[in-house]
């Protein structure tokens, strides 16, 4: 597990439920429930915590710690609808219960008897904070020993050594107004309107590096291509550590894997396209596609547990979306960081695009691809010494 920094100072706070010093934890989560209204009240476990949040309350009252002071230190008069002021910890778990539900914010409003105006800003604010306190969790590995783990990790998966990460695509559909004459520039190939998530994730299922907010009409290439990874990547500044020799010479650095609709790259290596391969390049993309299919598995973790990006949203802000999008990738790491027992009971799901069609980039670096002719025939056993 990745470390989570000041872990060790924060255990005292943690058992403060947040800071909340009003209550105990169970003291804060009962009242809070027995204030719970509409549809929700009725729905089988709302007795447990975990069924309302899908997070645990150890993970929770990181949660609360981790904003505490920023939602504390900024004057608010958040109130529900009885006058009641709201707590540290109603915020946070207003916040949550928009995110991971993906419900209306009418829906949580009657949930939780607020107006819908104090949901919406409870949760930016809620949002605001998490960006400024939890993007630690979201990072490139930054020593050698962290990325070595993942290297291993890797390499049990199917062989791929000296691998670092797999990148894959999503889109977040959205329902745009349709006087909008900017709007055909977020319809997407399928004609749907959205906008692009892409994420570079570790073994772990832990996203090391998203880049998001650009238009559904953008291929994959063209998002990667955009992003800051990919300039690091070509001068040198990312995937730079130990290289592996083979054994009749040829040198291998470090790389992610993606699948077709990526460019092969020196540093991004993809499986070969085509019809007539040979068994050696048969099995090397077998070795890719099961091993590229962890970055898929996070993603449809991520839509499945944060829904307020999993289905069509309506009329998003296009700046605040990947905002949002941002953190509910940090909340995913902090689940795994936490090694939250909630994800012992998701379920292993790899489609998250289930209705796209695979793209196909034709680009292709000649080193690269020499690479991984190289590599595909060491893996195999039939490489030349």
């Amino acid at each position: 597990m990745g470390s989570i920094r000041g872990i060790k100072k924060r255990k005292k706070a943690d058992n403060k439920d947040g800071q909340d010093a009003s209550a105990t934890p169970f003291d804060w989560w009962h009242h809070f429930s027995l204030r719970i209204s509409g549809p929700l009240a009725q729905s089988k476990n709302i007795e447990k915590f975990e069924s309302v949040f899908k997070i645990s309350r150890k993970t929770f009252n990181y949660i609360c710690f981790l904003v505490g002071e920023d939602l504390l230190a900024r004057a608010s008069n958040f109130v529900d609808l009885n006058g009641k002021r709201l707590s540290l910890n109603d915020q946070v778990a207003i916040a949550l219960r928009r995110l991971s539900s993906g419900e209306s914010l009418s829906t949580i409003g009657d949930s939780f008897r607020m107006n819908q105006s104090t949901v919406s800003q409870v949760t930016w604010k809620f949002v605001e904070a998490m960006e400024e306190r939890g993007l630690h969790h979201l990072s490139w590995p930054s020593t050698e020993m962290e990325m070595e783990e993942i290297k291993c990790k890797f390499e049990n998966v199917r062989g791929l050594y000296n691998c670092c990460g797999a990148i894959d695509s999503t889109h977040i559909m959205m329902t745009l107004p349709s006087v909008d004459a900017l709007n055909s520039v977020w319809l997407d190939r399928d004609k749907n309107c959205s906008m692009v998530l892409q994420a570079i994730v570790d073994p772990d299922l832990r996203f090391r590096d998203i880049v998001t907010g650009w238009p559904g009409s953008m291929s994959d290439e063209q998002v990667l291509r955009s992003s800051s990874f990919f300039k690091l990547g070509e001068e040198g500044q990312r995937l730079n550590g130990g290289k592996k020799v083979l054994p009749e010479g040829t040198v291998v650095r470090e790389y992610i894997i993606g699948d077709t609709g990526f460019p092969l790259l020196p540093w991004l290596l993809t499986p070969y396209q085509g019809k007539g391969l040979s068994n050696v390049q048969v099995e090397f993309n077998k070795r890719v596609v099961e091993t590229q299919m962890l970055a898929k598995k996070a993603l449809a973790r991520l839509k499945e547990m944060w829904r307020i990006i999993q289905g069509v949203m309506w009329k998003p802000d296009k700046h605040k979306l990947p905002r949002i999008i941002l953190v509910c990738c940090i909340l995913h790491n902090i689940v795994i960081d936490m090694e939250d027992e909630v994800l012992d009971d998701m379920p292993s799901c790899h489609q998250h695009d289930s209705r796209y069609q695979d793209q196909t980039c034709e680009f292709v670096d000649n080193t690269a691809n020499t690479v991984r002719e190289k590599l595909s025939l060491y893996l195999s056993g039939k490489l030349a010494t």
